[in-house]
């Protein structure tokens, strides 16, 4: 995701390469750039104005230490007011202090409400709580069947009423059901509806009035773009909702949304669906994503993920290997076993710092490490070990014994390299006290929270 405004921003940091300090007119130039990157991403113009001239308010009223350079210093700010700009923190659902909590979603047609309302249930099942869906789309055909499928993928009772065509008494039935069987969570679908129909709008409202949630949440696909954000504003002017949800972060987005939408309706982003699986969710964390924006990558999030995959003497022991920049091809093998699991490869790969450039313009598949994984088993163990020993007939040697060209293999040793430099850079930082590579040590021993 992203993908676009990631490079054109890249492109406007370059104004500052070579230059000695920061200046009015050299910063201009920089910020003219970043603005025409925002405007073409779909960011709401005046949300884009208004973020450069704080970037250059701060800029100009900086000093440069001897040890960074003007460009190292404008990415720093301009992370810091994309991550305020995108909401500085995550909150979540809001869990009631006494059970259950009850979340009505809601959104326009085609948004992907159904299937988010099965992933929240799913997320939520993961952190021990007991959910159960209510099938509150009366319209749609199929959509209380398709409730139902993902009701039973994900292990999750859904709540029905067949014939039943009231919304209202659908949720009020659905919630005192929870209730007398123990459920903590009870999250509410509703039927998509235009922000410009007033009846499909006024039943939404007597829905919310009628079950008062503890949160409502605005569903929204992100390739709408601009559009995205007009519509949320419609919607929270009717419903007050507590938060926005990000579908299709997957797809052909440019990004508008997820920046513009908190500023201009002044409600969190909450979860972001990055795929089509179950699993394909996320909490939205600001300043991860201003760094996945400015090609950072996001360690945080990808540590989190492959918690679930790891056992805590397999984390320990990459953990080790990590700091002292030991990594070899066992590892990075048997990562990508963990990784298969894990989502979207090419979005999991754009968190690696260093990996986002080098998997730009490359198409990955998910059947994309079929390759790498030939090539890794076609070195000896000594190769796998030290990839520093395998020069030019060796490299012949495992291209042949893997099927593959000579220059897959050399591809894949160059960012196995980048990204060995990558690591060890953020673990300098982390010698001086940087802030990026305290974060992604600290993400590191979350391993050893399980």
């Amino acid at each position: 995701m992203f993908e676009n405004l990631s490079q054109n921003i890249e492109q406007a940091f370059k104004t500052l390469k070579g230059q000695g300090r920061i200046t009015e007119i050299n910063v201009a130039e920089t910020l003219k750039e970043i603005r025409r990157a925002l405007i073409d991403a779909d960011v709401n113009y005046k949300v884009a104005k208004e973020f450069t001239k704080k970037v250059k308010d701060e800029a100009l009223g900086q000093e440069i230490l001897i040890s960074v350079t003007p460009g190292q210093l404008m990415v720093k700010i301009v992370h810091g007011e994309l991550t305020k700009l995108m909401g500085e923190t995550n909150t979540g659902v809001q869990l009631a202090s006494s059970p259950p909590t009850v979340v009505l979603i809601s959104g326009l047609q085609g948004s992907g409400k159904t299937t988010f309302t099965g992933k929240l249930a799913k997320f939520y099942k993961g952190k021990g709580k007991n959910p159960l869906l209510i099938a509150g789309d009366v319209y749609r055909p199929a959509a209380i069947d398709q409730l139902g499928v993902l009701g039973e993928q994900i292990g999750v009772e859904v709540y029905k009423e067949e014939g039943n065509k009231n919304p209202v008494e659908i949720a009020q039935n659905g919630i005192q059901y929870a209730k007398q069987h123990g459920k903590d969570l009870v999250i509410v679908d509703t039927a998509g509806r235009l922000a410009v129909d007033e009846q499909m709008m006024e039943e939404i409202e007597q829905v919310k009035k009628a079950i008062q949630p503890n949160e409502t949440l605005f569903v929204v696909d992100s390739m709408t773009g601009q559009d995205a954000v007009n519509t949320a504003k419609a919607f929270n002017d009717r419903l007050d909702f507590d938060g926005v949800v990000l579908t299709k972060l997957d797809g052909d987005t440019r990004g508008g949304a997820a920046i513009s939408i908190r500023s201009v309706v002044e409600k969190p982003i909450k979860f972001i669906s990055t795929g089509e699986k179950m699993e394909d969710l996320d909490l939205f964390y600001p300043d991860r994503m201003a760094s996945r924006i400015l090609g950072m990558g996001d360690v945080l999030t990808l540590v989190e993920r492959a918690q679930e995959q790891f056992d805590q003497e397999e984390a320990l022991k990459l953990q080790k290997k990590i700091r002292k920049n030991e990594l070899d091809f066992d590892d990075f093998l048997s990562q990508i076993q963990a990784i298969k699991k894990m989502g979207n490869v090419k979005d999991l790969l754009g968190m690696i710092p260093g990996m986002g450039k080098l998997t730009r313009d490359m198409d990955i598949g998910d059947d994309a490490f079929k390759h790498v994984e030939a090539i890794i088993h076609s070195m000896t163990k000594s190769e796998r070990a030290n990839p520093t020993l395998i020069d030019g007939s060796r490299r012949r040697r495992i291209a042949n014994g893997a099927g593959r060209s000579v220059r897959e293999v050399n591809e894949l040793l160059k960012q196995f390299q980048n990204m060995k430099k990558a690591m060890k850079r953020m673990n300098k930082m982390s010698g001086k006290g940087g802030k990026a590579s305290r974060a992604m040590m600290s993400g590191m021993n979350m391993f050893n929270r399980r």
